[in-house]
């Protein structure tokens, strides 16, 4: 079992935090991390940061684009890795996009993620159709593998999540890029049900979950991803000394949602 299925397995409500990996330093990421999991995070994505993140908002492309300024590469963001597993065994799922993959080296990576201390992978833009390779190399390796199901996934679409999925299922919340919202989509309780009706993988809902009421009101799914909302306090206080206190003071309150309902 994955240190990402023991969470999962573990906690009645898992909160997976994303962080983009080498914002604003690399050598602040670690730190970062601690503070989420001092807060009550259970579960790192650990963000590459990439040129063209097609499946991000503004705050997380800024973000993106501060990590690579500093220098922050894939094979960077494994020592981050490396540094963050000397000190914590909370799970780290590598959050990035097919391009730096394919550059790095399929089989290279899965085995230098495994040495890093990384748990899994998941590709944003990598098509479930074709996924039987990198699946196949990511589990040789004893990485989990997590796929996207969004709103206007088709039944067999749904089920090759299923398949190919391990860890958990990511659903995507809404149409559209990640962010900020006021408000939970209406599409997410049909799509819980969907995903359910094919599998028996915990379901993490993502995209747009920023404040502690969108937490609570999640309670049908097994776990929440929060992203945009941290980067927002890593762009404002980055240059501040007490910026991992301000991360573990709003992880502490996004957690209390899961006791609010």
């Amino acid at each position: 079992m994955t240190r990402i299925a023991r969470v999962f397995a573990e906690k009645p409500k898992v909160l997976v935090a994303y962080v983009t990996a080498g914002d604003p330093t690399p050598e602040r990421t670690p730190a970062l991390v601690e503070a989420l999991e001092r807060g009550g995070a259970d579960l790192i994505e650990l963000g590459v940061p990439f040129s063209d993140p097609v499946a991000d908002g503004p705050i997380i492309q800024r973000a993106g684009d501060r990590a690579l300024r500093a220098g922050t590469t894939l094979a960077k963001v494994l020592e981050i890795a490396r540094c963050i597993r000397r000190r914590s065994e909370i799970p780290l799922l590598l959050f990035t996009y097919l391009n730096p993959v394919i550059r790095y080296g399929l089989d290279r990576l899965a085995a230098d993620a495994k040495a890093a201390g990384i748990d899994g992978c998941l590709l944003t833009d990598a098509s479930v159709e074709e996924a039987g390779s990198y699946v196949d190399a990511m589990r040789a390796a004893g990485l989990d593998t997590v796929f996207l199901a969004a709103p206007t996934s088709t039944p067999r679409r749904l089920e090759l999540v299923a398949k190919f999925s391990s860890g958990f299922v990511y659903l995507v919340s809404r149409m559209g890029v990640t962010g900020e919202q006021s408000s939970v989509s209406a599409g997410v309780k049909p799509l819980i049900e969907a995903v359910r009706a094919v599998t028996t993988l915990p379901l993490a809902v993502g995209f747009g979950v920023s404040r502690p009421e969108h937490v609570a009101e999640l309670s049908a799914a097994d776990g929440v991803v929060v992203g945009s909302a941290f980067m927002r306090i890593i762009e404002e206080h980055g240059n501040s000394p007490d910026l991992e206190s301000r991360i573990e003071s709003f992880t502490r309150e996004l957690k209390g949602g899961f006791t609010a309902r």
